[in-house]
């Protein structure tokens, strides 16, 4: 911001300087026209928090609750039948659940940019099928439902995922802001090797069960490729962060 003022208030004082103009009239129009653009260019990133991509990408989100929904509408009467609505029915109600729907419906509407979410939409449909189809193939986890994957669960994935990248965008906002030594390339190595070192052990430990399985086998090698090379690992340290949170 303090760049973009000393600039507007450089332009400004080169206006009125009708001499520098006469001495120098190439390089002043050069100079006036470079820092104008940059102005222009500066102001359109600056982006407010709800755009018009936001309207559709909660359009699309309540749409797919409602279908979800509407196609399993045996799953949510038999919920609702397990409910006690003439004792204490707010005890049965999966608060926790409800809450974090409501904030990923918040963010994910923060800075919609349709160019790149239907990418990570695409990225966490494909994903979550793949992960709940290794989950429950190798019952290292399964629903109630006995469904191998089930599908109402995977449009959960892309919702998450467009909520991450909001997150983690959030994050490295206020990493930025913290003292150079914070945010060196050392330190981030540093952390980013103890967690996901121990994210890795820990992973191994969870899945070890089914190390007889081929889809185990599949998945922790992917895992550790993608830990051993990382495109960038400020972004993949902040990325599992925001992950592990929500």
């Amino acid at each position: 911001m303090a760049h973009v003022n000393w600039m507007i208030y450089a332009d400004e004082k080169m206006r009125l300087r009708p001499s520098t103009k006469r001495l120098y009239p190439f390089t002043h129009r050069a100079w006036i026209k470079k820092y104008r653009q940059y102005n222009r260019r500066m102001e359109n990133q600056r982006q407010t928090f709800w755009t018009r991509d936001s309207s559709i990408l909660l359009g699309g989100f309540f749409v797919t609750i409602f279908l979800i929904v509407y196609i399993w509408w045996p799953l949510a009467e038999e919920y609702l039948a397990f409910i006690d609505w003439e004792g204490s029915w707010w005890l049965y109600i999966d608060w926790l659940l409800i809450g974090v729907f409501l904030f990923m419906s918040v963010t994910i509407v923060a800075r919609a940019n349709l160019k790149t979410d239907l990418l990570i939409v695409f990225v966490g449909m494909c994903g979550g099928l793949a992960i709940e189809s290794w989950g429950t193939q190798t019952n290292l986890w399964h629903y109630y439902t006995a469904e191998r994957p089930p599908l109402w669960i995977i449009p959960a994935w892309p919702i998450a995922s467009l909520s991450i990248d909001r997150i983690t965008r959030f994050l490295d906002y206020g990493l930025r802001r913290l003292p150079a030594s914070a945010q060196s390339r050392e330190t981030l190595r540093s952390v980013y090797w103890i967690i996901f070192a121990s994210f890795l052990t820990l992973m191994l430990v969870f899945v070890s069960p089914t190390f007889d399985k081929s889809h185990t086998w599949l998945a922790t090698i992917l895992c550790i490729l993608l830990i051993l090379t990382p495109t960038d690992r400020r972004f993949a340290l902040l990325t599992f962060i925001a992950g592990a949170g929500l």
